[in-house]
């Protein structure tokens, strides 16, 4: 089992630009915990599974405006990397590392 644990500084490159966050992951078994937090506020991760060092979650937001992104990213290490599927927008690549 990956060592997921932990809070992760994120950028998402979305069409309204480069959306940092902070991703505070707690796994549990087969799953996982945690928030997301940025400029638009925090919000609770929901659906969180995870298979191997592979998250995946849903995440429901409204600014700017109301939808549920789903999301998958790999942990390897310090670093993390996946995409944010925001339904009919399109989906968009997630990067990060390991906060000190």
């Amino acid at each position: 089992m990956a060592d997921v644990d932990g809070t992760w500084d994120t950028v998402v490159k979305s069409p309204l630009g480069d959306q940092k966050a902070t991703l505070v992951v707690k796994s549990d078994g087969a799953g996982w915990t945690g928030s997301n937090t940025g400029a638009q506020g925090s919000v609770d991760i929901t659906d969180g599974v995870l298979d191997g060092n592979t998250l995946k979650w849903k995440m429901s937001i409204v600014v700017p405006m109301p939808m549920t992104l789903d999301c998958t990213a790999t942990v390897d290490g310090d670093t993390i990397s996946g995409s944010v599927a925001a339904g009919a927008f399109g989906s968009f690549p997630l990067t990060g590392t390991r906060a000190a």
